[in-house]
């Protein structure tokens, strides 16, 4: 079972592959109550992969093609058409997923222009954060782009890296030894990992 939380709902993608949701829904209106208690998860199964952003969601179909719900005020849910997706992530108001060629598409708010990735087809995870996004290279090397008031584009040099986490304003990072390097918005430490080499890359 794999899970996805968003800020007020939550979601369970199942072994027979179909989504489960609950909490406070988010719904697309631009006026009038933007959360429900009544479920807006796409039904049926072939459902691989789902993601939570802070009120909206992403799910990638077995067929490689994507399905948006939630709230859409800037086209967040609104995915690029195509059978060709292998991975997905959700931030505040934008989203990015992976291409079968490992370059990144994105899609909803891009003030900070935290849906235009840089160029490249060596891509093979994604992470977005509030305003910013964040990616793995291939080669392990680390690339950052959108909004970096905490520095949270700041990325530690060197490659090695294996697995990555966006959080609003703070990038986690695992380097292949397991040891978790973090940087951005520290206010509550939360770019301060702990110490060890036992973190599982999963």
């Amino acid at each position: 079972m794999t899970l996805a939380a968003g800020d007020r709902f939550s979601l369970a993608l199942t072994a027979d592959g179909s989504i489960v949701s609950w909490g406070a829904v988010p719904i697309t209106p631009l006026v009038g109550p933007l959360w429900t208690g009544e479920s807006l998860t796409p039904e049926g199964r072939g459902f691989t992969a789902i993601a939570a952003g802070e009120s909206h969601a992403l799910a990638l179909k077995i067929d490689g093609s994507l399905v948006g719900w939630g709230k859409d005020i800037y086209g967040e849910v609104s995915p690029p058409d195509g059978n060709h997706f292998v991975a997905i992530t959700a931030g505040w108001r934008h989203s990015l997923a992976l291409k079968c060629d490992a370059t990144i598409v994105g899609w909803g708010y891009n003030g900070f222009g935290q849906i235009t990735p840089p160029d490249g087809n060596d891509f093979v995870a994604i992470s977005a954060g509030w305003y910013h996004s964040l990616a793995l290279r291939a080669d392990g090397g680390l690339v950052a782009w959108g909004d970096n008031e905490h520095g949270q584009r700041d990325i530690p040099a060197g490659k090695g890296f294996v697995a990555i986490a966006a959080g609003s304003f703070h990038n986690l990072a695992v380097r292949s030894d397991g040891t978790i390097v973090g940087w951005g918005h520290n206010d509550y430490r939360q770019a301060d990992a702990p110490e060890g080499h036992d973190v599982s890359q999963e």
